[in-house]
C-alpha cells in the first residue's frame, strides 16, 4: 500500500515539476521544438520501415563489435594481471637460485 502511495507521489511530483518548468519561455520553446523533431522522426520511420530496420541492424552490429572489443580487452587485462601475479614468484625463484649458486661456489684462491 505504501509503495503505491510512493509511486503516485513521485509521478505527481514529476508532473508538477514539468508543469512548473513550462513557465520558462526558453524551456517551453525547447520542449516544443524537441517534441516536433521526435514526431517528425517517428512519422518518417513509420513510413520508411526498411530504413528503420537497417538503422537498427547497424546499431546492433556496432554494439556487437563494441562488446567483442570490450571482451577482448577484458581478457587481455586478466591475462596481464595473471602475469603480474607471477612476477613475485619468478623473482623469488631467481633470488633463491642466486643464493644457492653463491652458497655452493667455493671461494677463489
Amino acid at each position: 500500500m505504501s509503495e503505491s502511495k510512493l509511486l503516485k507521489s513521485v509521478v505527481i511530483g514529476a508532473l508538477a515539476g514539468a508543469l512548473i518548468s513550462m513557465f520558462d519561455r526558453k524551456t517551453r520553446e525547447h520542449t516544443i521544438e524537441t517534441t516536433k523533431k521526435m514526431k517528425d522522426t517517428v512519422v518518417y520511420y513509420a513510413k520508411n520501415r526498411e530504413q528503420l530496420q537497417q538503422l537498427v541492424e547497424e546499431k546492433v552490429d556496432e554494439f556487437q563489435e563494441l562488446y567483442e572489443k570490450a571482451s577482448e580487452n577484458v581478457n587481455l587485462i586478466v591475462n596481464k594481471v595473471e602475469e603480474v601475479k607471477d612476477i613475485p614468484n619468478s623473482i623469488q625463484s631467481i633470488v633463491n637460485d642466486t643464493k644457492q649458486a653463491f652458497s655452493n661456489d667455493e671461494p677463489i684462491n
